[in-house]
């Protein structure tokens, strides 16, 4: 089962990828992790990365679609993986497919996960994370026990810049602009599945795993 993450910053694809990968007993692949490990472990793609990161560039979508590639041909991907965070735009869609194909593979599901921007902006503007420990907290959702003090190590939590209303709405634009191009994408592949991310985490996870078990 080789599937494909979509969805707005902040609608829940990586919990939801978490999920999927440990109840189908797959790995979670993110764009982040590869990155990080390719770059830790001195691999000549991670050292490529790693000069067009240090300089504040974009690493190129040939490079990336490497690193992806690279990652999926391992043994633990053979009974499948969850890609959260790539593609991100429709070139890194067609060059994706273009290499699974010479590897006689292909997405088996793009699981779009829908929530209306307003919504995905209140969520993120309630996100707090620790200064100390980096553990994340919803002021609603998920709050402290006592207000702005991590339940961990007792350091002090924050909203982060990235979760600010005017940021959010920054990155949504540039995701309507980028990212949403692949929903009509793989619509037209016959393999998106749309899911509403509206609901609680569980019953999110209950629709993509109805579906998954299809």
């Amino acid at each position: 089962m080789k599937i494909i993450m979509l969805g707005a910053p902040g609608a829940g694809k990586g919990t939801q990828a978490k999920k999927i990968a440990a109840k189908y007993v797959i790995p979670h692949i993110s764009t982040g992790d590869i990155f990080r490990a390719n770059i830790k472990n001195g691999t000549e793609l991670g050292n490529k990365a790693k000069t067009y990161m240090d300089q504040g560039l974009l690493v190129p979508d040939e490079l990336v679609v490497d690193l992806v590639v690279d990652r999926v041909e391992q043994e633990d991907c053979k009974n499948g993986y969850v890609l959260d965070g790539f593609p991100r735009t429709i070139p890194q869609a067609e060059a994706l497919d273009s290499a699974l194909m010479n590897m006689n593979q292909k997405i088996d599901y793009a699981i779009n996960i829908e929530v209306p921007d307003q919504n995905i902006v209140d969520r993120m503007s309630g996100r707090r994370a620790c200064l100390s420990c980096g553990a994340t907290y919803h002021i609603i959702n998920i709050p402290t026990k006592l207000e702005g003090i991590c339940d961990v190590c007792g350091g002090n939590t924050v909203l982060r810049d990235d979760d600010k209303p005017e940021t959010v709405i920054k990155r949504l634009r540039v995701y309507h602009e980028q990212t949403q191009p692949l929903i009509e994408y793989y619509t037209n592949k016959g393999v998106l599945v749309e899911v509403d991310g509206t609901m609680e985490m569980t019953d999110v996870f209950s629709a993509i795993d109805k579906i998954l078990k299809n």
